[in-house]
């Protein structure tokens, strides 16, 4: 019988077991790096049993983004690991496939230019409203120093904006006008603009998808109200879509909605693909109806990558493999595909309204129809009941769940509510096993007598 003889390399663990690693008997280094190499299964390992206690993907009824993906988009991720978007001379393959996602976003929301739209992918939605933002802002300056007026006072204007508009506003020096909700709205309605417009408006910000509630605000009203305003007032204000979320589900749940580049008002659009553009984490898109409506002055070239490279963003270097898969969900599911997958998801959150609206305490604010597909409730009537939301965001977590409770924007911010979202991967058996728990949750919350203090807000 032959003998061998196995090689040990130090520091490889040798085949033991990867709990009885030294690097497995001491606290993971939290603030300087070891001082020696650790076997990868290893370190791995431990990092994996870390990252266990974080809260499921899946059972987070609070994000708009995508938490499940398809085996193909992680092997194509893989692929795209080490390419970088920004070098499009290098990777020009790559660059011809943001290029094509530009192209057939722009066809989608019905740009009068397809083949010649003007746009670009970004790390996520709020990279690219603040990109939006900036344009607007550089053609409005351009406008006013042309007819010799002052430029120096630029606001612009929307309701309850997600938290990258008052970045937006704070971060390039310009004055954020929200149009507080209406006692029985919630979103900015058109009729409230004549309040906060004025010569030196930029822009308005119109959402498709509200943050708070996930209902549309009026695009169409809102670019009429704006025609009315310059036909007394001589302002020709544009409006910017953002479109975050609905801008990936409205051409397939509300093909007759108008909200796009059909409205002759609207100069931009911005959507974010890692939510309801069903990519995983990392990119966002922005498009302009012509290429003209993005000035020359905004866009940078840089030649120490190889070629003339034109770029327009807040990031430089960045990686590919988000939108490498954002053009494969394009591929895969087509227009018919993204109808099919939102039409369920509607149907499960339309289901999820009924059930929430059946139990008693609580009156539905957004039930799943004409906009996203999500739902908002709040209780029918808080100074009776036995409990707060914040209590039910509780108690449901106990159970895994994350399902957000919430103040609404200000004038109506003594109302708290809760939203859950219903994503691709976010089944119709997994939200009956929400239904059963949120019941169980009041039958506990209905006898309890202490509550969880409430909570300043929530952004997500």
């Amino acid at each position: 019988m032959a003998l061998h003889k196995a090689d040990h390399v130090p520091g490889d663990g040798g085949g033991e077991d990867v709990y009885a690693l030294p690097i497995s008997q001491v606290t993971l280094p939290k603030y300087r790096m070891p001082d020696s190499t650790s076997q990868p299964t290893a370190v791995r390992q431990l990092i994996f049993d870390e990252l266990a206690l974080d809260g499921n993907a899946s059972q987070n009824l609070a994000t708009f983004c995508t938490t499940w993906s398809e085996p193909e988009v992680h092997e194509l991720m893989d692929e795209c690991l080490n390419k970088n978007m920004i070098d499009k001379d290098e990777y020009p393959q790559t660059a011809a496939i943001e290029n094509r996602c530009v192209h057939i976003l722009a066809d989608l929301w019905n740009s009068p230019d397809g083949e010649t739209a003007m746009g670009c992918s970004t790390t996520g939605s709020s990279e690219a409203a603040m990109l939006g933002g900036l344009a607007l802002k550089w053609r409005w300056r351009e406008s006013r120093q042309a007819a010799g007026e002052p430029a120096d006072k630029p606001n612009i204007v929307a309701g309850p904006v997600q938290v990258c508009w008052e970045k937006f506003a704070r971060y390039f020096d310009v004055e954020l006008r929200q149009v507080p909700l209406e006692a029985d709205a919630i979103g900015m309605r058109a009729h409230q603009l004549k309040d906060y417009v004025d010569e030196n408006t930029i822009g308005v910000v119109g959402i498709l998808g509200v943050t708070y509630t996930c209902a549309y605000e009026p695009i169409a009203e809102i670019c009429a109200e704006l025609d009315r305003i310059q036909a007394e007032k001589g302002w020709d204000i544009p409006v910017h879509v953002d479109a975050a979320s609905g801008g990936f589900i409205a051409p397939f749940l509300q093909p007759d909605l108008v909200w796009d580049f059909q409205l002759p008002r609207v100069a931009s659009i911005n959507a974010s693909g890692h939510k309801y553009g069903m990519a995983p984490l990392g990119v966002g898109w922005v498009v302009w109806r012509t290429p003209d409506l993005l000035p020359e002055g905004l866009v940078f070239r840089v030649s120490y990558l190889g070629g003339d490279m034109p770029t327009f963003a807040l990031n430089f270097s960045r990686p590919g493999g988000e939108i490498v898969a954002q053009y494969y969900n394009l591929l895969r599911l087509g227009r018919e595909g993204y109808r099919h997958v939102y039409e369920a998801c509607a149907k499960t959150a339309q289901a999820l309204a009924k059930e929430i609206g059946d139990m008693g305490p609580f009156e539905v604010l957004y039930d799943g129809e004409g906009a996203l597909p999500a739902v908002s409730w709040k209780l029918a009537d808080p100074e009776n009941s036995p409990f707060t939301l914040y209590d039910l965001t509780d108690q449901l977590r106990g159970r895994g769940w994350q399902v957000p409770a919430y103040p609404l924007p200000s004038h109506r911010d003594q109302t708290v509510i809760q939203r859950v979202l219903i994503r691709h991967g976010t089944g119709y058996d997994k939200i009956s096993l929400l239904v059963d728990d949120i019941r169980t949750a009041i039958g506990r919350l209905s006898t309890a007598r202490d509550h969880v203090a409430e909570q300043p807000g929530f952004h997500h």
